[in-house]
Parts: structure tokens; C-alpha cells; sequence
């Protein structure tokens, strides 16, 4: 099933696409699509991951998108979701660096190990296996474009965090930034825990139909998908500069005492939705946990479902009044720490 202008008009971010993306609008998406797919292969590596960036992409309900990944980009390799086995699968990687091709765009999943390739290999070669972190220098030094998908690749995610007591990480995961600081400029950030499938798409198209680096914020993210905070976006801002904050998981009102993180976090899944546009994070009462941020899992004082720290210099900055007050409220109530 073909992806039409509709479709590729949400994926892209909204209207603006149809000024960014003129010929895709006026050509259609299916010509200007398979266009592009044949100018530039996508080899798409996994190290320290669960997989849930590829599960999140392959989830999304719209065949629309299905199309895109098997029809009209040329996926050359991806673990998962890959035919071939063994041999057959690792000859495309090891062609891409004896040949050092330079026509492909290399998307990640998953953090580098730092201090032993054995904590994750991908295939073998002469019946040795081969380290994820030497996959991906050999790759990414000519790679077109490197796109990290997802919170692990981006900024190291859940496999860099401090599982232990005195904040040691055991495999010594890295972000692929940190692991191979060269690529800063043809690095794009996806981060997310997972990423929303339009976000993976809409910025793998960008690249391929833009040859460019889409816009970014400071993270190297997309503006397009992460240019405004979940909060300005909320379901509950309004009961937020109404002054209603739910005091227990279940209640009614704005999430913020409880830890949502939505005020710090930049991504428009309020707007867009997950599964087909049913529900959010925000809206079905969880809050927001930062998923899409570089301290995620990690958030020192502030942490997962805790009280918010509110300094009173803080609070006087509330232009609202009657929001003012009642932060201020909170705050002498014990039920935001102060």
C-alpha cells in the first residue's frame, strides 16, 4: 500500500512539509519516494538494545508506513527484521567496509559497549565474533548520515545507567557520539524509550529526500518532532494554570507534583499520539518520564514519580496568579518539596 500525501504530511510533522517537500507534494510520495530509496541504501545496526525502537516501528497500525520500510527504502541490513542469516547477513556489512562505501545512510539502535566487545557482537567472520563497537567505527566513518534511533544510541539510555551503587556502569555503554566524536555534524538524534515510528520515518525520508540534516535543537534532535516541551503541549495544561494538580495516581488534574517530567521533556506525543493516534502518556494518567531526554534513566535529585523540588525564586517567576498561589500551596503543604 502506497503511502499517501496525507500520511506523509502527519509522518513529516503537519503542513509545513508540503513546503519543505514541494516535489513530494506535487510528484507524489510514491515516485518521489522510490526515487530516493534507489539513490541511497540504509544499513540499520543494533548493539545494546532491547529491540523496542524496530518493535515500535513495526507496531505502527497504518500498512502505510510498512510500505515505506519494504517497498521504497532500501533497507540493506537490519538484524531483526532481515531474510538472510549467518554468512549471508554479515556479507552486506563486511562489503559496505572492505569497499568503504560512502553511499549509505547508517541508522543505530542501542549504546556502544566501551570496555569489552563481548557484551554485544554482532555475527561473526572467520568464526570470530565480531564487536557491535567495531561495526559501528567502521560504518558511521563513511556513513552519509548517522542516525541514532532511540534514547540508548542517542544518549546512551538505559544500558549507560548506574546500576550499581557507586554509579559504575559494568559494560561501559556509550551514546555513538562519545564513542566516535567525528560524526558530530552528520549525527541526527531520534531519542526516545521507544521512539514514535513517525519520528524514525518522517527524519529517515527527510535525509533521503533533503540530502541534509533536517533542523535541530541543541540535542541534535529534529525541532519538527522535538521543538516543543510536552508540557506546552498537555492535555492537562489548562487544569495546570488552573491550579488543579492530582494529589494520587487516578485523580484528576495536572501530573506535576506527582514527577511528570512533561516540563522538561521536548516531544509532541500529546498532538500525535501513540497506537494510530488513541491515546498519550499524559492523557491515560502515567505522566511523562523523560524518555526522549539525555538524562533519562538518570535524574538525580528529581528521579521517576517524585515530588518536584520548588524554590521560591522559582515559583515567584509564575506570571499566573492564581497558579502562583497554588505551587506556593503545595509547597508549604509538604506536597512539593521545597
Amino acid at each position: 500500500m502506497a503511502l499517501n500525501r496525507r500520511e506523509f504530511l502527519k509522518i513529516m510533522g503537519g503542513t509545513a512539509a508540503a513546503l519543505t517537500f514541494p516535489s513530494v507534494m506535487f510528484q507524489g510520495c510514491k515516485k518521489a519516494l522510490e526515487k530516493a530509496a534507489g539513490r541511497t541504501p540504509v544499513i540499520w545496526i543494533q548493539a545494546q538494545s532491547c529491540s523496542g525502537c524496530s518493535v515500535s516501528l513495526l507496531n505502527y497500525l497504518d500498512p502505510g508506513i510498512v510500505a515505506v520500510i519494504t517497498e521504497y527504502i532500501s533497507l540493506n541490513f537490519h538484524q531483526t527484521l532481515m531474510g538472510g542469516q549467518g554468512d549471508v547477513a554479515i556479507k552486506v556489512l563486511k562489503e559496505a567496509v572492505d569497499k568503504k562505501r560512502k553511499d549509505f545512510v547508517l541508522l543505530v539502535e542501542g549504546s556502544i559497549p566501551t570496555k569489552s566487545d563481548e557484551y554485544c557482537t554482532i555475527g561473526k567472520i572467520n568464526g570470530k565474533a565480531v564487536g557491535a563497537r567495531e561495526w559501528f567505527e567502521s560504518l558511521a566513518k563513511n556513513a552519509l548520515y548517522v542516525v541514532n534511533i532511540g534514547t540508548c544510541s542517542a544518549f546512551g539510555g538505559i544500558p549507560a545507567g548506574k546500576l550499581r551503587a557507586n554509579g559504575d556502569n559494568p559494560t561501559g555503554a556509550k551514546p555513538t557520539v562519545e564513542v566516535l566524536p567525528e560524526i558530530k555534524n552528520k549525527l541526527i538524534n531520534v531519542p526516545g524509550c521507544p521512539p514514535h515510528p513517525d519520528w524514525m520515518v518522517g527524519t529517515l525520508l527527510h535525509v533521503l529526500l533533503k540530502k541534509e540534516v533536517p533542523a535541530l535543537d541543541e540535542f541534535r534532535r529534529p525541532k519538527m518532532y522535538y521543538g516543543k516541551t510536552v508540557h506546552d503541549q498537555c492535555e492537562h495544561l489548562s487544569e495546570y494554570k488552573r491550579g488543579v494538580f492530582a494529589k494520587h495516581w487516578g485523580d484528576k488534574g495536572c501530573l506535576y507534583n506527582l514527577g511528570c517530567l512533561g516540563m522538561d521533556s521536548g516531544c509532541d506525543i500529546p498532538n500525535r499520539k501513540w497506537v494510530g493516534g488513541m491515546n498519550s502518556c499524559t492523557e491515560c494518567g502515567g505522566g511523562c518520564i523523560g524518555c526522549t531526554e539525555s538524562v533519562f534513566p538518570d535524574y538525580g535529585k528529581r528521579g521517576i514519580y517524585k515530588h518536584l523540588e520548588a524554590k521560591l525564586e522559582e515559583i515567584e517567576k509564575i506570571e499566573h496568579p492564581a497558579v502562583r498561589e497554588a505551587v506556593l500551596n503545595l509547597r508549604n503543604g509538604g506536597i512539593i518539596n521545597g
